[in-house]
């Protein structure tokens, strides 16, 4: 052999030497999220209580992994927010502010321990080293020096929240805190995951969102899809972000942002996004003639732009690389608020049937068919109606989260 030969050779073996030593690519992927909004009056927190405040919040991942990142929220504040610490930790496990306090770590911002956020902004935290199994409960907590100038929260947590004044990050219990069922200021968990990590995204309003669901429970249907997920080997990498916010609406805004207004923070920013769960439009029905009938061409009409705006979320998923999924509007006939009559029902079905198309979504899941009653569709079963005949019980929701096909995620 040439010593030109032998010298190629031996490149060629150092090169498969090292590649095989070469960990598996990693990636950040979002475990848990919530989507941001402005309190309304009744669920914001007096700004004394955020002045020099502790505030520790429990979310429950999906996905696990060995590191984390805490992604920190001013999408609605007017001024800079200033954390100046903060901590994750596991939390002790049910409806306490207790951790484990062998898990807790401060979290640093490019290696400081505190942050500024400008207004309208999010910030990551660094990594920090911390094993989180799947389906685990982790404690963030945070200090306010000053409060926001306007707060940046998610009042349907459907999860206790602790707040009390001093900097008390690093207790392990905090003793005498106020509790609320809000989060505020705090938008995602990351983990660092292998590289075919993927998430779903479920869009939605209060259904999604956990309306009838239990408090501290983790009992929504996108949590039962997250239980359904990791108890099977193909799917473990599959995490499920929850894009739930209460009076969501695809065309106007409601308590939060209108859907196609919130599309791209709560889809296209997500880490790993690779799936979308598109279950909006039920309140862009009921508040259409909740004080007044309209016309059949003003029907008409609304069908066409809820068409047109579950287009625009299709196209904007795809150009990003992600699947879109359909899901049908569940019935809500017999509601108080919203009062259904049959040209309302004419609308929804109408919708139905084009979500329903092949071609319209990547995907359908038909909640409709489901939930409702056999006997009158304009309804829900009674079995899985939380009694208002628009929101889903925990029966509901767990019908709800069985239903959709794990085979849309392998």
């Amino acid at each position: 052999m040439s010593m030109i030969k032998r010298a190629i050779a031996v490149s060629l073996l150092c090169v498969a030497v090292a590649g095989s030593a070469v960990p598996p690519p990693q990636r950040w992927l979002r475990s848990w999220a919530s989507s941001q909004q402005i309190p309304e009056p009744n669920n914001a927190l007096p700004e004394a209580d955020l002045k020099d405040a502790t505030l520790r919040q429990i979310v429950r991942i999906s996905t696990g992994g060995q590191q984390v990142r805490v992604i920190f929220s001013n999408a609605f504040g007017t001024e800079p927010l200033r954390i100046d610490a903060a901590h994750v930790a596991l939390s002790a496990g049910g409806p306490t502010s207790k951790i484990d306090p062998a898990s807790d770590h401060a979290l640093t911002f490019d290696g400081a321990p505190e942050v500024t956020i400008p207004a309208g902004a999010s910030y990551a935290s660094d990594l920090v080293q911390l094993r989180v199994p799947a389906l685990t409960s982790l404690a963030i907590t945070l200090h306010l020096p000053d409060a926001p100038a306007r707060q940046t929260s998610h009042p349907g947590s459907r999860a206790t929240s602790y707040v009390i004044h001093g900097n008390k990050v690093r207790d392990v219990e905090l003793t005498g805190a106020k509790t609320i069922d809000h989060w505020y200021q705090i938008a995602g968990v990351d983990v660092l995951a292998g590289y075919e990590g993927s998430a779903v995204v479920t869009l939605g309003d209060s259904i999604t969102d956990g309306n009838g669901s239990t408090t501290n429970g983790n009992d929504r249907w996108p949590d039962r899809l997250a239980d359904r997920l990791q108890a099977s080997p193909a799917t473990r990498k599959v995490s499920v972000l929850n894009h739930g916010i209460g009076g969501g609406r695809l065309l106007l805004d409601g308590l939060g942002p209108n859907a196609l207004a919130r599309f791209d923070r709560d889809v296209l920013a997500q880490t790993g996004v690779r799936y979308l769960i598109v279950l909006e439009g039920v309140n862009d029905l009921g508040t259409f003639t909740r004080d007044a009938p309209q016309s059949p061409e003003a029907h008409a009409a609304l069908v066409r732009r809820i068409i047109g705006a579950y287009r625009q979320i299709v196209t904007r998923a795809r150009a990003a690389g992600i699947k879109a999924i359909g899901a049908t509007i569940l019935p809500y006939g017999g509601n108080d608020y919203y009062h259904p009559d049959a040209q309302n029902e004419a609308d929804r079905q109408a919708i139905n049937a084009w979500i329903r198309e092949r071609g319209n979504f990547d995907a359908v899941v038909d909640f409709d068919a489901v939930m409702r009653d056999p006997k009158n569709p304009m309804r829900m079963r009674a079995d899985v109606d939380k009694g208002d005949h628009l929101h889903p019980s925990v029966a509901g929701h767990r019908a709800m989260g069985d239903a959709v096909p794990l085979s849309l995620f392998k």
